[in-house]
Protein backbone atom coordinates (compact mmCIF):
# COMPACT_ATOMS: atom_id res chain seq x y z
CA UNK A 1 0.00 0.00 0.00
CA UNK A 2 1.45 3.31 -1.10
CA UNK A 3 1.71 5.91 1.64
CA UNK A 4 2.75 9.53 1.19
CA UNK A 5 4.12 11.88 3.81
CA UNK A 6 4.66 15.58 3.17
CA UNK A 7 7.01 17.84 5.08
CA UNK A 8 8.79 21.15 4.73
CA UNK A 9 5.97 23.58 5.30
CA UNK A 10 6.18 26.47 7.71
CA UNK A 11 5.81 30.17 8.26
CA UNK A 12 7.80 32.28 5.83
CA UNK A 13 7.92 35.95 4.91
CA UNK A 14 6.83 37.17 1.49
CA UNK A 15 9.64 36.73 -0.99
CA UNK A 16 11.06 33.75 0.84
CA UNK A 17 11.41 30.16 -0.34
CA UNK A 18 10.43 26.71 0.83
CA UNK A 19 11.12 23.21 -0.38
CA UNK A 20 8.36 20.74 0.29
CA UNK A 21 9.06 17.02 0.31
CA UNK A 22 6.76 14.11 -0.43
CA UNK A 23 8.21 10.78 0.68
CA UNK A 24 6.59 7.61 -0.57
CA UNK A 25 6.66 4.25 1.17
CA UNK A 26 5.19 0.86 0.44
CA UNK A 27 6.05 0.90 -3.27
CA UNK A 28 8.88 2.00 -5.53
CA UNK A 29 7.95 5.11 -7.48
CA UNK A 30 9.00 3.69 -10.82
CA UNK A 31 5.90 4.45 -12.85
CA UNK A 32 3.81 6.97 -11.00
CA UNK A 33 2.53 10.46 -11.36
CA UNK A 34 3.12 12.55 -8.25
CA UNK A 35 1.19 15.77 -8.04
CA UNK A 36 1.15 18.65 -5.63
CA UNK A 37 -2.14 20.28 -4.67
CA UNK A 38 -2.97 23.10 -2.32
CA UNK A 39 -6.07 24.17 -0.49
CA UNK A 40 -6.46 27.58 1.05
CA UNK A 41 -9.15 28.25 3.68
CA UNK A 42 -12.55 28.50 2.07
CA UNK A 43 -11.25 27.57 -1.37
CA UNK A 44 -11.30 24.48 -3.53
CA UNK A 45 -8.27 22.23 -3.72
CA UNK A 46 -6.07 23.28 -6.62
CA UNK A 47 -3.48 21.26 -8.50
CA UNK A 48 -0.23 23.18 -8.97
CA UNK A 49 2.23 20.73 -10.49
CA UNK A 50 2.89 17.10 -11.31
CA UNK A 51 5.77 14.91 -12.40
CA UNK A 52 6.18 11.51 -13.97
CA UNK A 53 8.61 9.45 -11.94
CA UNK A 54 9.50 7.34 -14.98
CA UNK A 55 10.94 10.09 -17.14
CA UNK A 56 10.61 13.37 -15.22
CA UNK A 57 7.96 14.93 -17.45
CA UNK A 58 6.45 17.86 -15.59
CA UNK A 59 3.38 20.03 -15.84
CA UNK A 60 2.53 23.25 -14.01
CA UNK A 61 -0.50 25.38 -13.36
CA UNK A 62 0.04 28.52 -15.43
CA UNK A 63 -0.18 30.82 -12.44
CA UNK A 64 2.78 29.18 -10.65
CA UNK A 65 5.16 28.82 -13.59
CA UNK A 66 8.48 30.45 -12.87
CA UNK A 67 8.12 30.24 -9.08
CA UNK A 68 7.34 26.56 -8.48
CA UNK A 69 9.71 23.76 -9.45
CA UNK A 70 8.87 20.10 -9.08
CA UNK A 71 11.62 17.50 -9.02
CA UNK A 72 12.23 13.91 -7.99
CA UNK A 73 14.82 11.73 -6.39
CA UNK A 74 13.91 8.19 -7.30
CA UNK A 75 16.64 6.74 -5.09
CA UNK A 76 14.95 8.37 -2.10
CA UNK A 77 11.42 7.71 -3.35
CA UNK A 78 10.83 11.42 -2.89
CA UNK A 79 9.31 14.26 -4.89
CA UNK A 80 10.05 17.87 -4.07
CA UNK A 81 8.27 21.15 -4.67
CA UNK A 82 10.49 24.20 -4.54
CA UNK A 83 8.52 27.39 -4.08
CA UNK A 84 10.35 30.68 -4.59
CA UNK A 85 9.26 34.28 -4.16
CA UNK A 86 6.44 33.19 -1.88
CA UNK A 87 3.36 35.37 -1.80
CA UNK A 88 0.60 35.63 0.81
CA UNK A 89 -1.77 34.01 -1.67
CA UNK A 90 0.39 30.88 -1.58
CA UNK A 91 -0.80 30.29 1.97
CA UNK A 92 -2.50 26.89 2.00
CA UNK A 93 -2.19 23.29 3.05
CA UNK A 94 -0.09 21.54 0.44
CA UNK A 95 -0.77 17.91 -0.37
CA UNK A 96 0.97 15.40 -2.57
CA UNK A 97 -0.94 12.71 -4.38
CA UNK A 98 -0.07 9.69 -6.50
CA UNK A 99 -1.47 7.83 -9.46
CA UNK A 100 0.14 4.96 -11.29
CA UNK A 101 1.01 5.99 -14.83
CA UNK A 102 2.78 8.73 -16.74
CA UNK A 103 2.16 12.40 -17.43
CA UNK A 104 1.27 14.20 -20.60
CA UNK A 105 1.40 17.96 -20.55
CA UNK A 106 -2.32 18.42 -20.07
CA UNK A 107 -4.37 20.06 -17.29
CA UNK A 108 -6.15 16.73 -16.83
CA UNK A 109 -3.25 15.65 -14.62
CA UNK A 110 -3.96 18.45 -12.14
CA UNK A 111 -7.47 17.23 -11.43
CA UNK A 112 -7.65 15.91 -7.86
CA UNK A 113 -10.32 13.34 -8.73
CA UNK A 114 -7.93 11.16 -10.73
CA UNK A 115 -5.47 10.54 -7.88
CA UNK A 116 -5.69 7.42 -5.76
CA UNK A 117 -3.30 8.14 -2.90
CA UNK A 118 -2.94 11.23 -0.74
CA UNK A 119 -0.70 12.50 2.00
CA UNK A 120 -1.87 14.30 5.10
CA UNK A 121 -0.67 17.73 4.00
CA UNK A 122 1.80 20.32 5.20
CA UNK A 123 0.86 23.90 6.08
CA UNK A 124 2.52 26.78 4.27
CA UNK A 125 1.86 30.23 5.68
CA UNK A 126 3.25 33.33 4.02
CA UNK A 127 3.05 36.37 6.21
CA UNK A 128 5.15 39.26 7.39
Amino acid sequence: QLQLVESGGGLVQPGGSLRLSCVASGVTLDYYIIAWFRQAPGKKREGVSCIATEDGTTYYLDSVKGRFTISKDNAKNTVFLQIDNLKPEDTAVYYCAALRGTVYRDPYYLRDTIYDYWGQGTQVTVSS
